[in-house]
């Protein structure tokens, strides 16, 4: 059965619960969507409030807080937002994805005892947290012949860590600064997990998907043969090009032709980077104005699913805004309810600013 891109798109919108918004409370959301991007402190935030029925910010800080969340390196090596137990479950597939990085930092490490450093700085980290920069500091007394940034790296990459509070908190503000998992958590991380999990809570959250679908997010490389070995408990499809699609069997397959209200995607929101085919989201000349060269995903609006142009937040003294910049005409009825979610963003963002305005650019 062929699988049209815009039934993958509504899949898509059903499962990160961008049809309707979800009644659930956040840590159900946070484990369901499976990590939120966090490379910036808030966009976790705006990701969660465009999908979640009554979204309280000062809920996610208390599970920030209570250790029930955490803000750590996870797929691609970059900073996400998931469920405690999520890490344990996708830290350990990355190191070998790590190892082969710091490898490729040689020279700077070829004549690095890597284990020693790692380990010293674990122990570091164990004790309080560190910026990179001061654990790099405190390392190079040991190693001065090694950049400090290079020391701080090491860790980085062979050491489980953890952001930790008052970074990523609503409305609150402080440097990233870092300490082991284990230290944070109580205990230290397994050293292997079973990437069928992996594979089946990604395909949760944005299935029907390739092989490479699964790979492009995760970072992961090698997953063909563990989609394999899960065939018996998948569905298939064929996409329109012709490639195959897995999927779970009672995952949310929606019409094609239900409607999908605008919705505001956050900077940095994953669901822009859920597969190696993006398509069924943004197409290929918006998503070259909204990725920038420097590693910037900005944040973009759907209009009937699919990305439809970017949108910009600005406060002043007394004064907030939300400008749209559309990449083509937006219907009347769709720019009306982009003006709504403007305003319904206004008043969750900048609570009790009484001058704001929503503006289109066009």
């Amino acid at each position: 059965m062929i699988q049209t891109r815009r039934a993958l798109n509504r899949a898509l919108l059903a499962r990160q619960h961008l049809l309707a918004r979800a009644d659930l409370p956040v840590y159900a959301a946070v484990e369901h969507l499976f990590g939120l991007q966090a490379q910036a402190p808030m966009p976790p935030y705006y990701a969660l409030w465009t999908r979640l029925a009554a979204f309280d910010p000062e809920e996610l800080s208390r599970l920030l807080a209570e250790r029930r969340v955490v803000r750590a390196t996870a797929m691609r090596g970059t900073i996400h937002l998931l469920a405690a137990p999520d890490l344990a479950l996708i830290r350990p597939q990355l190191q070998p994805i790590l190892d082969r990085l710091l490898v490729g930092n040689r020279p700077t490490t070829r004549s690095l005892d890597v284990a020693s450093v790692a380990a010293a700085g674990a122990d570091l980290l164990d004790v309080a947290p560190m910026t990179l920069k001061d654990l790099g500091a405190a390392l190079v007394r040991r190693w001065p012949d090694h950049p400090a940034g290079t020391l701080a790296t090491t860790v980085s990459f062979r050491e489980p860590l953890v952001q930790v509070p008052p970074r990523g908190l609503w409305g609150r503000s402080g440097p990233p600064a870092f300490t082991t998992a284990r230290a944070w958590l109580g205990a230290p991380l397994p050293a292997t997990s079973d990437p069928a999990d992996l594979v089946l809570r990604y395909l949760a959250a944005y299935g029907p998907a390739s092989v490479r679908d699964v790979q492009s997010w995760s970072g992961l490389t090698g997953l063909g043969p563990v989609l394999a070995d899960l065939r018996p408990k998948l569905v298939t499809f064929r996409g329109e090009s012709g490639g195959e699609l897995f999927d779970l069997p009672d995952a949310p397959r929606p019409d094609p032709d239900i409607p999908a209200p605008p919705r505001l995607l956050a900077d940095f929101d994953t669901i822009l980077l859920g597969h190696a085919d993006r398509t069924r989201i943004v197409s290929d000349e918006y998503r070259r104005r909204v990725f920038t060269i420097n590693g910037i995903i900005r944040s973009t609006f759907t209009v009937d699913g699919f990305v439809h142009g970017m949108w910009r937040l600005s406060r002043t003294s007394g004064r907030a805004a939300v400008s749209f910049t559309p990449f083509a005409r937006v219907p009347a009825a769709a720019r009306r309810a982009l003006t709504a979610e403007a305003q319904r963003l206004l008043a969750f963002a900048a609570p009790g600013v009484a001058d704001t305005a929503v503006t289109f650019d066009e």
